[in-house]
């Protein structure tokens, strides 16, 4: 059973992610989800550049974005991640982004674990710390 810890991370919409409407663009979410997990995996204490560092890879596999409403230059946008789903192997992350208290993107990652020559990395049997943080969020 996997406790779910929850990150916040806060996003200000910048000009440049605006289209000629005014509106964020789509692709923005999806690069804001990287910048909330980069944020929520340095949070539980096992941040990207130390992944890397010990030859651990998270390649993205499948990215699902459900857009609910607009947000427009200078929204501050608060991403909350969490884990829905680990086995070991791969790993489904949850994002609920809103702006003003609204939900505006209901959004998943899912991620696999591979070493430095691209093969599949059993989580909990090489690095148990990690395979901890991510199912207690500690």
């Amino acid at each position: 059973m996997i406790m779910m810890m929850t990150s916040t991370y806060k996003h200000i919409v910048h000009y440049y992610e605006t289209d000629r409407m005014g509106i964020t663009h789509h692709s923005n979410y999806i690069r804001w989800m990287e910048e909330a997990r980069v944020y929520y995996l340095k949070e539980i204490g096992w941040g990207y550049d130390h992944l890397e560092e010990i030859g651990i890879m998270s390649p993205v596999t499948k990215v699902d974005c459900s857009y609910k409403h607009t947000t427009t230059f200078a929204d501050e946008v608060s991403i909350h991640v969490s884990v829905e789903e680990f086995k070991g192997v791969r790993l489904k992350l949850k994002y609920m982004m809103y702006c003003k208290e609204q939900l505006v993107c209901e959004a998943y990652s899912e991620h696999c674990f591979l070493n430095k020559d691209g093969l599949p990395i059993r989580i909990k049997k090489e690095y148990p710390e990690f395979y901890e943080a991510l199912t207690n969020g500690n």
